[in-house]
């Protein structure tokens, strides 16, 4: 597999399964499907929600993990000490920039507030020009739709750019999210 300079994905998610079997699905298949393709995960460490079913799933699966926790958070999201790669920061504002500093590319998959604290940040950096690496939404169920009519009313009324929308690649599922990766890397090399 050609890859373009993608060796580890960022993956922010929730520290809770939400009500649908289809989020926890979609997280066991983007673990497995890191793993297969041999890109790190890069998550928040949590042992429980869909943190844990991602973890667990690229774990089964041979895959490598990087997991990244807030001292305070070891006991709430039960910290998955079973990953080879296992970092405690001080907290929050260091658990992203370590995850973000260890990472090629950036998936939001379902989650709650911190979930889009944290791709906020990402997408903010991107706009900044702080970085050019893919934001992904996995777009599970339609998760993000409310978020990105959010974001085109922000455009509208003037408080953002339109080039915000094209800093992100709405997905629906984690076949489209390989499938845009796998094209990508493969332009690159045409070039």
């Amino acid at each position: 597999m050609i890859k373009n300079q993608i060796d580890a994905i960022c993956v922010f998610c929730g520290s809770r399964s939400g009500h649908k079997k289809e989020f926890s699905e979609a997280a066991f298949q983007l673990g497995k499907r890191l793993a297969k393709n041999k890109y790190k995960l890069v998550y928040g460490a949590g042992n429980i929600g869909l943190m844990g079913d991602i973890a667990k799933a690229c774990e089964q699966a041979g895959g490598d993990i990087l997991g990244v926790i807030p001292n305070e958070l070891t006991k709430k999201e039960i910290g998955r000490k079973s990953i080879r790669s296992y970092v405690i920061t001080e907290d929050m504002h260091e658990r992203k920039k370590v995850m973000y500093m260890n990472s090629d590319a950036v998936i939001a998959m379902p989650g709650g507030i911190g979930t889009l604290e944290e791709i906020f940040e990402i997408m903010t950096w991107k706009q900044l020009g702080f970085h050019n690496k893919p934001i992904y939404l996995l777009n599970i169920l339609d998760f993000w739709n409310k978020t990105l009519t959010t974001l085109q009313e922000i455009i509208e009324l003037g408080f953002a750019e339109k080039t915000i929308m094209d800093s992100i690649k709405v997905c629906h599922s984690v076949d489209e999210i390989f499938f845009d990766l796998e094209n990508s890397a493969l332009i690159a090399s045409d070039e």
